[in-house]
């Protein structure tokens, strides 16, 4: 068995190869962004973005009742603070994690930021960019980030589900 050295480790991960642990752990940093939207009443969506040396430099979590605004999705409000923190638009070398898939506002909003990586956890059957509804990222935009899905797939939907079971819990009432 061949032991690696922890800058061997290092230097991979700054080369952009996170492994599936790693890729985990940042997905667990979002469902923890996810959970704070649920205690808002919002739905449980939530996003961080790395750096190139695997610093979460944005987080976000889905806004739109507690702010009562359309926009406030977990990725524009991660992406609005990871361009604060690098002090630019171009997100180059960056990593986005999110519970659920994209949908066209966020894509188009990773697209724009250039964000080379886009991990997902559970599928949007409605309104997917990823794949589900469409791939937007397979357009000729002229730019194609790497895509994930499927990391923590369960706790993330798992988290959606309980979401949604309590909407029509209170409708019943």
């Amino acid at each position: 068995m061949q032991t690696l050295s922890f800058s061997y480790i290092i230097s991979v991960f700054r080369m952009g190869e996170v492994t599936t642990v790693e890729r985990e752990d940042y997905m667990a940093m979002a469902l923890a962004e996810a959970e704070k939207a649920l205690l808002t009443g919002d739905v449980p969506v939530g996003c961080v973005v790395t750096d190139r040396a695997g610093h979460v430099i944005g987080r976000g979590r889905n806004r739109r009742e507690e702010r009562k605004n359309a926009v406030r999705h977990a990725e524009i409000e991660a992406i609005e603070e990871a361009c604060a923190a690098v002090g630019s638009w171009r997100l180059d070398g960056c990593a986005l994690y999110v519970t659920l898939e994209p949908c066209p506002m966020c894509a188009g909003a990773i697209l724009n930021a250039r964000i080379p990586t886009v991990v997902y956890g559970a599928k949007e059957p409605v309104s997917g960019s990823c794949g589900s509804v469409i791939n937007l990222f397979e357009e000729r935009y002229g730019f194609r980030p790497a895509i994930y899905g499927g990391v923590l797939a369960g706790q993330c939907a798992q988290l959606l589900q309980r979401f949604f079971a309590g909407l029509r819990k209170k409708e019943q009432l």
